[in-house]
């Protein structure tokens, strides 16, 4: 059912944040990005609380903070959208730098990143104390349903796949004089990215056809040593 190897993400260790059941540390991170998405953003006071909870629960793990910070690079999305928001957003002025920005949209901007940051580093946090295999048995004890569990077993598994391919396809167009970077090669990159999808399809189809053959009706055996096997 699982990955079969360990993640990019994980970080092997034997802290007792590693310890926990994933389904505990799942609910846990729910919880929590439930009572920070919750928490209006003018309430500073909880967000440091927030952080600090959050940071103890880091240093428990004994997972260097630069091995997360260098994986947070997933939040610049957010990071961008909201330094826009104090340019767009409607109400009273404030100069900064000279520059007029909206009130309502730097508070907007400060809770969207605050949110953000604590939401990305709880879950990198995770991520990075808990194996696949487990992450999806702890799914399965949460009763997901099988088959969403089954996805994202799939998912996990072939992620390393397409992102290997992916970088095999730009060193190509790098060898033949295309920078994916530059606007001019975008529509050969966008091309690459069309192949890409086309092959994972059907990549996707012939497993499941062998899974076909192989005898699947639905669900996926359980192939967990079991204490008294192992013994």
């Amino acid at each position: 059912m699982g990955a079969g190897h360990g993640h990019k993400l994980h970080y092997h260790g034997h802290s007792r944040v590693h310890g926990v059941p994933a389904h505990l540390k799942l609910v846990t991170l729910v919880g929590f990005m439930l009572v920070v998405v919750a928490t209006p953003n003018d309430w500073y006071a909880a967000f440091a609380a927030y952080a600090v909870v959050l940071g103890a629960v880091v240093a428990a793990s004994r997972v260097p903070p630069t091995y997360l910070a260098r994986r947070m690079v997933v939040e610049v999305p957010f990071v961008v959208f909201a330094l826009l928001v104090p340019f767009v957003a409607q109400g009273p002025t404030t100069d900064v730098l000279g520059v007029p920005l909206s009130v309502p949209g730097l508070e907007a901007a400060a809770g969207l990143l605050v949110k953000g940051t604590l939401g990305v580093l709880a879950a990198l946090t995770l991520a990075a104390t808990t194996e696949p295999d487990e992450l999806l048995r702890g799914l399965q004890r949460l009763r997901l349903p099988d088959l969403l569990v089954q996805i994202t077993g799939f998912m996990i598994r072939y992620l390393d796949v397409v992102t290997g391919e992916l970088t095999r396809m730009t060193t190509a167009m790098r060898s033949r004089g295309c920078d994916p970077r530059s606007p001019r090669h975008w529509p050969v990159l966008a091309r690459s990215l069309g192949a890409l999808f086309i092959r994972s399809y059907e990549r996707g189809e012939r497993v499941h056809l062998a899974m076909l053959a192989r005898g699947y009706t639905g669900s996926l055996p359980d192939t967990r040593v079991q204490p008294e096997e192992a013994a």
